[in-house]
């Protein structure tokens, strides 16, 4: 608001133009932008106000807050970047085998396949088994028709063939148990790699384990490192503004206070100008 808008805002007053609401409305306004600048301005000129004893509390404050301020940021740097390996760390553990494991795994699947072949071994030799089996059981048949009609040929040739088939079923018998055994055998290999791989799957969970551990206290750091920053951010904010209040209010009555507002002067009359607008405003609203 300007002297003249001053004038003819009094004068609408004293014939009853009352607009109190919207007077407070601009002096809120204006008070917000002032604030604003002031911060700004703290911030340019912090560094000029050693000198300033008034300002001696606010300097120093801020050249302790910058240094904690660069003490966490570094802190943050290096949790950030023990995040970041820990969840390589984790990527890489949950995604990759190791050599053990991998060796494992390959000598696994052979045996599986090995078991496989003996598995249709032993198929192929109880069917043969049972082939056999049905043979004899018919020259069985056959040589109690052929003793009861008395063919002495007949019934020598079918007790040699009965005697042959014995041996193939005992030789097929064998072989049966031989396969068999290999097969137990091979399961047996197949259950110690597969006790072997759980433990290696383990120790590979218990390795990703620590590494979800170091992300959780990570992201926890993290965390409160960001609070504190957020903390002396807001500290800092209201030292800028005290410092950028004091000179801009000084900056033509104090050496000092002009020496560090160099380069601000017309910053400071929009600020001394708001300030005189402020000041109409409420005294308009009849604050």
């Amino acid at each position: 608001m300007t002297t003249t808008r001053y004038i003819l805002a009094r004068m609408a007053q004293a014939f009853g133009v009352n607009r109190r609401q919207r007077r407070m409305a601009e002096a809120a306004s204006e008070m917000h932008l002032l604030r604003e600048a002031e911060q700004v301005l703290g911030q340019s000129v912090w560094e000029q106000v050693e000198e300033v004893e008034e300002l001696g509390v606010e300097y120093w404050n801020l050249r302790k807050l910058i240094k904690e301020r660069d003490e966490i940021r570094g802190k943050l740097e290096d949790c950030e970047a023990i995040l970041a390996d820990a969840h390589e760390q984790r990527s890489n553990l949950l995604g990759s085998k190791s050599d053990s494991q991998s060796d494992l795994e390959g000598e696994r699947a052979e045996l599986l396949a090995d078991l496989e072949k003996l598995s249709r071994e032993r198929d192929s030799v109880i069917q043969q088994a049972r082939e056999i089996r049905r043979i004899y059981d018919g020259l069985k048949m056959k040589l109690e028709v052929l003793q009861r009609e008395g063919t002495t040929d007949a019934i020598e040739k079918t007790k040699s063939r009965m005697i042959d088939l014995k041996g193939q079923f005992t030789e097929l018998k064998q072989r049966r148990d031989v396969v068999a055994a290999s097969i137990a055998e091979g399961d047996a290999k197949v259950d110690a790699i597969d006790t072997e791989l759980a433990e290696e799957r383990q120790k590979h969970r218990a390795e990703a384990s620590v590494a979800f551990q170091q992300i959780g206290q990570a992201n926890r750091d993290i965390s409160s490192l960001k609070a504190q920053l957020g903390l002396i951010d807001t500290q800092m904010r209201q030292l800028f503004s005290e410092i950028g209040r004091h000179v801009s209010r000084n900056a033509f009555i104090n050496d000092e206070c002009r020496n560090a507002a160099k380069g601000h002067i017309p910053m400071i009359d929009v600020m001394r100008a708001l300030r005189k607008s402020v000041a109409m405003n409420h005294r308009l609203a009849g604050m």
